[in-house]
């Protein structure tokens, strides 16, 4: 029997592409994504084009979760990020906390009606703001890191983490709750940075391809908080490689569940601002103006780069591509499709 599969978030950047990746291996895959995004439509169109169904439901609304059919596994791929927004906008609280909380509720309560596996994807940002920032105090570290400064599944989880923080790791917590009230098999990914073809990026989220974009069409980048001096440090993770994962996940689901790993570029792939915008320029053979502002968010870290250790352990995983071949895969994926893409950006 062919597993049937839900991806919610079908029609955002990592949904998308796993859908159709896996569509591919010959799983039957199905999206829900109530194309709220910014660029949802054109994931949409890729969908379709695989013939992936999309559910255009809200996750949040329990009673159209009801209506869905049955799957084997949910891949819960759907959240608001809006980690700035969510300060200032009641409405964009609302959002966040309905989308990540309640939406996490109402597909457990679908997995436990069904007998269904969950495969959550949660975040880097669940670990502590506080404990991130006194890593590096002075702001002045740059590309020589410690590996005993790795983050992995034991740091500190404590706050403050912002409201998307807040709600991943809330939702964490109902899937082991359902896991041991239900008895509910769950793996549990913490990403960091993931980027790829068919990320529509932003400051916030998906900063690679809004790099990339903007030194391909000229346009003013700048070096935001801490000084402005462009020295955070990120770990950046090729949204193939994180199919390949997930797809070693499903495979193994039966002998290995129940578990909650980091999932990132590593060290390997971890790379300060001010080297990416360097390497960026160097690929795409173009520069652009830089400016800084100095003021730092209260949300903002100056370093996560995630260890893999327990994902190569328990996996036999790790990443293939490399920085290079991120920003290269971004940049032909964005000069080949420059005129769906340009108001996107």
């Amino acid at each position: 029997m062919i597993m049937k599969i839900l991806i919610t978030g079908g029609c955002g950047f990592i949904g998308s592409n796993l859908a159709i990746f896996l569509k591919k291996k010959g799983f039957s895959i199905f999206s829900l994504d109530n194309l709220s995004r910014n660029g949802s439509y054109l994931n949409y169109l890729r969908l379709k084009k695989e013939k992936i169904k999309n559910f255009k439901y809200n996750i949040a609304s329990d009673k159209q979760i009801e209506k869905l059919p049955k799957f084997n596994l949910i891949i819960d791929c759907c959240a608001e990020a809006a980690i700035e927004a969510s300060r200032s906008s009641n409405s964009e609280a609302r959002r966040v906390f309905e989308t990540n909380l309640i939406g996490t509720f109402n597909i457990l309560k679908k997995c436990n009606d069904d007998n269904s596996k969950i495969i959550f994807l949660s975040t880097s940002r669940v670990y502590s703001i506080k404990k991130l920032r006194d890593i590096a105090t002075n702001y002045r570290f740059l590309q020589k890191i410690n590996k005993k400064k790795l983050i992995d599944t034991n740091y500190d989880t404590n706050l403050p983490k912002s409201l998307y923080g807040f709600t991943k790791k809330a939702s964490e917590n109902l899937i082991e709750e359902f896991n041991y009230s239900n008895n509910i098999q769950f793996i549990i990914n913490r990403l960091g940075v993931v980027s790829g073809p068919w990320q529509f990026g932003k400051v916030e989220q998906g900063f690679l391809s809004l790099w990339v974009w903007r030194h391909l069409n000229n346009i003013k980048l700048n070096y935001i908080g801490f000084g402005g001096t462009g020295n955070q440090v990120r770990d950046i993770l090729h949204i193939d490689d994180l199919c390949d994962l997930i797809l070693l996940q499903i495979k193994k689901f039966s002998k290995i569940n129940n578990i909650i790993i980091n999932v990132g570029g590593g060290l390997a792939n971890s790379i300060s601002i001010k080297s990416l915008t360097a390497t960026v320029s160097k690929i795409c053979k173009k520069t652009v103006l830089i400016g800084k502002i100095k003021k730092t968010s209260i949300y903002d870290i100056p370093y996560y780069v995630s260890s893999n250790s327990k994902v190569k352990k328990i996996y036999k995983w790790k990443p293939k591509k490399k920085i290079k071949d991120i920003i290269k895969d971004v940049m032909n994926w964005q000069n080949s499709n420059y005129r769906k893409l340009k108001k996107y950006f």
